[in-house]
C-alpha cells in the first residue's frame, strides 16, 4: 500500500494525516513487507531501503479536523435502554462451584457489575441476541428471556445464555450441561448438542461472543466516550493519564486496565457489562487499555471507541502471536474504521508512522520532537508544547512519550491547553509504574513493571537520569527476573538490555508459574553475558539470587548514596505465582521493610 500523500508537507503540530479514499481497502498488510519483517526490504529500524526506491514521505500533516464533543449525559441514572427506573445496586457475583475443568488451576474470575430486580426488567429476547450474531441461527424458542450472557460456566446465574468458546486448552461445550445446571435457559454454540433448550448455531463462537453481549447491554459504549489505548508499554500510564486529565477537566471518567482486575481487557461479556454499569453512573470518559489478546480473540468486538491511541510496539507475546508481523496485525485492528472514530499514533515508533501511512479515520501524530525539555528530573518533567509549558510528575524520556500521547488525545477531543496543563499538573503516581519507595534512606529505590526488553531499557535510562540529577556519581543497580509460560524469546534481550544499561544486576524469579525458576534465570544470564556495559563482558557484574526478596536486599545492602536501585518486572503485583499457587508478594512492601531494617538516613 502507498501511504497517504501529505497534504500541507510544512505544517506546524499537531501532526495529523487524512484518511485515505473510502475506496482504499483496510489495511493491506503487504505494507508490512515494506519495512522488511526479516525480508529482503529491511526493517525501519536498519535504514536501509529498497535499491532505486525513493524513501517513504514523512507522515503528512494536513489541517487539524474539528473536535469531537465529548458525550454528556445522554439520559437520566439508569435509563440505558433496557435499564429501567433508578440506578440499581449491583448484587454480589454468584457462589462459586468447584470445577471439573482439567488443566491447571485458574485464578478466580473477577466479578462484574449486572443488574438487580425482577427479571422482566433486566431481561432480552433471545431472538434479539440472535440478529447480532454474525451469521447466526435460531432453533428453538425467540421469546425466551435471557438475563445475563456467559462463557464461564462457573459464572453463569439463572436465566443465561451460556457461549460456549472453544479455547486453547478446553472447549465451552463441554460445559453446557454444567451451565444448564446452573440455570442457563439458552446456549450459543458452533454444534449442536443434545440438549432440550434454543440453541444459537453460529460460525464462529468467540467473534459472537462480542456482538452478543453488546447487544445484551444495550451498546453502552455507544454512550460514552470510549479511548482505547494499545502498545506494547505505556498502556497503564496513558490510560490513568488521560483519567486525571478529563477528571480535571470535569469530566466523570473510569480507567480499565491491569490495574483494574486478572486481565488487561476483560473478555466481552465482563467489558459490557462495565460499560453499561458506567452508563447507568453518567460516567462520561473511559480509559481503556486493549491488549494485542483483546483484539486477537475477539474481547471488543462491538466496542465503539471515540480514539484509539498507539504507544509502541516491542518484543512481546510472540509466545500467543508466533511473528511480530501477526502481533502488529492485532494491534492495527484497533485503528479500523469498524472499531474507532479517530486515532493517535506515536510517530517516533516505525510502527505508529506505518498506521499514520495506512490511517483510514483521522489521525493525530506525536513525537518527542515536539516538545521542547525545560527540566527533567526524578521528580518530573517540565516541557513545553504547542507553546505552553506543562508538567508532568513522571521521570523519564518514555514517561515524556506518555504524557504527550495523553496531551494530544485531550487536545484532540476538545481540551483547551490550560486544561490538559492543569490535567498532567494534577496526575496522580501510576502504582508499580517507576514508584519511588522512601524511607529516608540516601538512595533512590524504585519498582517499575518493565517485563519487556523496550519497558527495561526505558527504566534503565530514567534511572540514569536520576543518577544524573543527583550529581552524576552514583550507580544504577537492577533487580529483576522474566515471567515464566510466557514468551521466552524476550529473557536474553531482557538481559542483554540489563547488562548493557545498569551498573549492576541481581537476576531472580519473577512469576515463574510453571516453568523452573532456574531456567529461567540461566536464558536471562545468556543474554546478560553478551551484554557490553558496565556490568557485562569486562564488568561481569551480574549476580544471581533466585530468592526475589533476598535478590533485592542484596540491591540495597550494596547501594550507596547517589545510587539508584531499580526493582523491574512485577510492579503493582501483590502476589509471586509459583507452581500454581500465588504466594503474597509485594516489592514495594519488601522494598520497604528491609530499608526499614537497614535504618534511615544510612551513609557508606
Amino acid at each position: 500500500m502507498s501511504p497517504v500523500a501529505p497534504t500541507t508537507p510544512g505544517a506546524t503540530p499537531p501532526r495529523r494525516c487524512s484518511p485515505p479514499s473510502p475506496a482504499r481497502p483496510s489495511y493491506a498488510w503487504a505494507s508490512l513487507r515494506t519495512v522488511g519483517w526479516g525480508s529482503r526490504r529491511t526493517t525501519a529500524a536498519s535504514g536501509r531501503r529498497p535499491p532505486n526506491r525513493p524513501p517513504r514521505p514523512p507522515p503528512p500533516r494536513p489541517r487539524p479536523s474539528p473536535p469531537i464533543p465529548l458525550p454528556s449525559s445522554r439520559w437520566p441514572p439508569g435509563r440505558a435502554p433496557h435499564l429501567r427506573g433508578p440506578t440499581p445496586p449491583r448484587r454480589p457475583p454468584p457462589p462459586r462451584r468447584p470445577s471439573s475443568r482439567p488443566g491447571r488451576p485458574r485464578s478466580p474470575q473477577p466479578s462484574r457489575p449486572t443488574t438487580a430486580g425482577p427479571m422482566a426488567e433486566r431481561s432480552r429476547r433471545l431472538a434479539e441476541l440472535a440478529a447480532a450474531a454474525p451469521g447466526g441461527q435460531l432453533e428453538g424458542e425467540g421469546e425466551t428471556l435471557v438475563s445475563d450472557v456467559a462463557f464461564d460456566s462457573r459464572a453463569v446465574v439463572p436465566g443465561a445464555l451460556f457461549c460456549c468458546v472453544p479455547g486453547q486448552q478446553v472447549d465451552g461445550h463441554a460445559f453446557a450441561a454444567e451451565a444448564l445446571r446452573a440455570g442457563a435457559v439458552a446456549l450459543l454454540v458452533q454444534h449442536r448438542l443434545d440438549v432440550d433448550v434454543p440453541q444459537l448455531l453460529v460460525p464462529d463462537a468467540r467473534a459472537s461472543l462480542g456482538p452478543v453481549a453488546a447487544e445484551f447491554w444495550g451498546h453502552p459504549s455507544q454512550r460514552l466516550a470510549v479511548l482505547g489505548v494499545t502498545g506494547t508499554n505505556g498502556k497503564t500510564t496513558v490510560t490513568h493519564l488521560l483519567r486525571d486529565l478529563f477528571l480535571t477537566a470535569g469530566r466523570r471518567t473510569e480507567v480499565l486496565g491491569t490495574l483494574s482486575g486478572s486481565r488487561t481487557t476483560p473478555e466481552a461479556p465482563e467489558l459490557q457489562a462495565r460499560l453499561a454499569a458506567w452508563v447507568a453512573e453518567d460516567v462520561e470518559v473511559v480509559a481503556m487499555e486493549v491488549s494485542s489478546h483483546a483484539l486477537d480473540l475477539r474481547r471488543v468486538d462491538a466496542t465503539r471507541f471515540t480514539t484509539a491511541v498507539f504507544t509502541n510496539l516491542g518484543h512481546d507475546h510472540l509466545d500467543h502471536h508466533g511473528t511480530m508481523a501477526a502481533y502488529f496485525q492485532a494491534k492495527a485492528r484497533l485503528f479500523e474504521p469498524a472499531m474507532a472514530d479517530r486515532a493517535v499514533v506515536d510517530l517516533d515508533d516505525p510502527h505508529g508512522r506505518l498506521l499514520a501511512d495506512a490511517a483510514q479515520v483521522p489521525t493525530t501524530g506525536y513525537s518527542l520532537d515536539d516538545a521542547e525539555v525545560v527540566e527533567r528530573g526524578p521528580a518530573g518533567t517540565t516541557f513545553r508544547w504547542r507553546g505552553r509549558e506543562l508538567h508532568v510528575h513522571l521521570a523519564g524520556r518514555h514517561n515524556l512519550s506518555n504524557a504527550l500521547a495523553a496531551a494530544t488525545v485531550g487536545a484532540d477531543l476538545g481540551l483547551g491547553l490550560d486544561d490538559v496543563a492543569a490535567g498532567l499538573a494534577a496526575a496522580r503516581p501510576v502504582p508499580g509504574r517507576f514508584e519511588a519507595v522512601e524511607a529516608g534512606q540516601p538512595f533512590a529505590v524504585v519498582v517499575d513493571y518493565a517485563h519487556t526488553p523496550d519497558a527495561l531499557a526505558a527504566a534503565l535510562d530514567a534511572a540514569r537520569e536520576v543518577v544524573a540529577g543527583a550529581g552524576g556519581g552514583g550507580r544504577v543497580h537492577v533487580v529483576f527476573g522474566c515471567g515464566g509460560d510466557r514468551d521466552p524469546a524476550k529473557r536474553a534481550p531482557m538481559g542483554e538490555v540489563a547488562a548493557r544499561l545498569a551498573d549492576r544486576v541481581v537476576l531472580t524469579s519473577d512469576n515463574p508459574r510453571w516453568e523452573d525458576a532456574a531456567a529461567i534465570i540461566d536464558q536471562i544470564r545468556e543474554g546478560a553475558s553478551r551484554g557490553g556495559g558496565p556490568a557485562g563482558p569486562g564488568g561481569a557484574d551480574v549476580a544471581v539470587e533466585p530468592d526475589r526478596r533476598a535478590a533485592i536486599a542484596l540491591a540495597i545492602e550494596s547501594a550507596v548514596p547517589g545510587d539508584v536501585v531499580v526493582v523491574a518486572g512485577k510492579g503493582h503485583e501483590r502476589a509471586q505465582t509459583i507452581r500454581g499457587v500465588e504466594h503474597p508478594f509485594d516489592d514495594r512492601a519488601v522494598a520497604r521493610e528491609l530499608l526499614g531494617a537497614l535504618g534511615t538516613g544510612r551513609g557508606r
